[in-house]
């Protein structure tokens, strides 16, 4: 049991609260491309994502796995971007910062969106079983260079008002 659901329980509500905050990650990107902050969405872009990266804590484990690597990483990068949101008011240097950070936090979500789909849809893993094979290094060198993309527009883009 984790928080008083089963474990199969948990694990649904683990990924819609992930699947949420990739949704909302991409809205705000969106918003940021037209120079829009969406405060709203925004927010629950950033509340999702930690909670996201911070309930992949609580399944059972022994040991430090690689998913828990990707969400320290991911909630440093949140905490950052939370402080250059809230605190600094995204002035100067901390909107580029709060840019790059908010985006990579997106970019993990998405990275381990990919992960888990080849280890769980069966059309998937048939092509990358380890996750070691080409078609997921292909995968994913094809996401990576998206965001790249997604980050240079985002910072030429984002200008706050």
């Amino acid at each position: 049991m984790i928080l008083g659901m089963s474990l199969a329980g948990f694990t649904v509500l683990h990924l819609i609260i992930s699947m949420i905050a990739i949704g909302l990650g991409f809205v705000v990107a969106g918003g940021m491309l037209a120079a829009n902050r969406l405060p709203g969405w925004t927010l629950w872009f950033l509340v999702l994502t930690i909670l996201t990266s911070a309930t992949g804590f609580l399944f059972p484990f022994t040991k430090l796995l690689p998913s828990h690597i990707v969400a320290l990483i991911s909630l440093a990068l949140l905490a950052i971007a939370v402080y250059a949101l809230y605190a600094k008011g995204l002035a100067g240097i901390w909107r580029t910062v709060y840019v790059v950070t908010a985006m990579l936090a997106l970019w993990f979500n998405v990275f381990v969106l990919i992960a888990q789909s080849f280890q769980k849809v069966a059309l998937l893993n048939v092509y990358a079983p380890t996750g070691a094979e080409p078609p997921f290094a292909i995968t994913q060198g094809i996401v990576l260079l998206f965001f790249i993309g997604l980050i240079v527009l985002v910072i030429r883009r984002f200008k706050v008002a």
